[in-house]
């Protein structure tokens, strides 16, 4: 049976803890007993872990053994503001996927109100990494960065940069990874409802972005999001193992 993961709030030396209401839920929903084993990811590493204690707010593990692990590609996504249920849900699932970061972006489309409350969401945003993360056996959830603007988004550092792009004028999605078999990191720029200004579009075409589509429909960003990554990283896992 596969043990469920979780991602430890505290490690020291050979245990580490789950605290707070992460702690809650697995002492009230879950029934924790001491003794009982579940995988913890603790900093860089994956271990089998064995229940060594159980107090309020808190459950500490013996770290037993150290596990194999895999490094997946390093995907980015730097994807537009718009509704935050939507976003969330669009961060929940690419976070199952295997994205390793996500910047939300304050594009010219994206509604001012919701922009100038980003900032307040990222703790919300992470909270729902972190459980999406251990629901899919992640060994850690994403980085989540606070909201930035294009022209700062534009120098953003990755041996691949692209721009999806409702023009096609790049060919697809598919067609730009295999141009350059050798990149091992990825930024994904997703634009908002209605797509990227002509201003926009321009900045990240002349800052060396490449364009690419997702095909002939016109897609939700939060659908545009997901399969973008879902196509990035199986792509990236297949040129990897190609050179293996």
């Amino acid at each position: 049976m596969t043990r469920r993961r979780w991602i430890a709030d505290e490690v020291f030396g050979r245990h580490a803890a789950l605290t707070g209401t992460h702690a809650d839920h697995l002492i009230r929903v879950l029934r924790a007993r001491v003794g009982q084993q579940f995988d913890i990811a603790a900093g860089l590493g994956l271990y089998r872990g064995r229940i060594s204690a159980i107090a309020d707010h808190r459950v500490e593990f013996e770290l037993v053994e150290q596990l194999p692990a895999s490094s997946p590609p390093q995907v980015t996504l730097l994807l537009a503001i718009i509704k935050f249920d939507r976003m969330e849900w669009a961060l929940e699932k690419c976070t199952e996927l295997g994205v390793s970061r996500f910047i939300p972006l304050i594009a010219a489309r994206s509604d001012s109100h919701l922009s100038s409350a980003a900032s307040k969401r990222v703790e919300r945003w992470k909270r729902i990494a972190r459980e999406a993360s251990e629901q899919s056996r992640r060994r850690c959830p994403p980085e989540i960065r606070d909201p930035i603007r294009p022209k700062d988004a534009v120098l953003l550092p990755a041996a691949k940069r692209i721009l999806l792009s409702e023009s096609g004028e790049g060919g697809t999605l598919g067609q730009a990874l295999l141009a350059d078999e050798a990149a091992s990191e990825l930024i994904l720029a997703v634009g908002p409802e209605g797509g990227w200004t002509e201003t926009e579009d321009k900045l990240f075409r002349e800052s060396g972005w490449i364009p690419a589509s997702l095909g002939q429909t016109i897609l939700r960003t939060e659908t545009a999001a997901i399969a973008a990554t879902a196509i990035a990283l199986s792509q990236l896992q297949v040129l990897a193992g190609n050179k293996s």
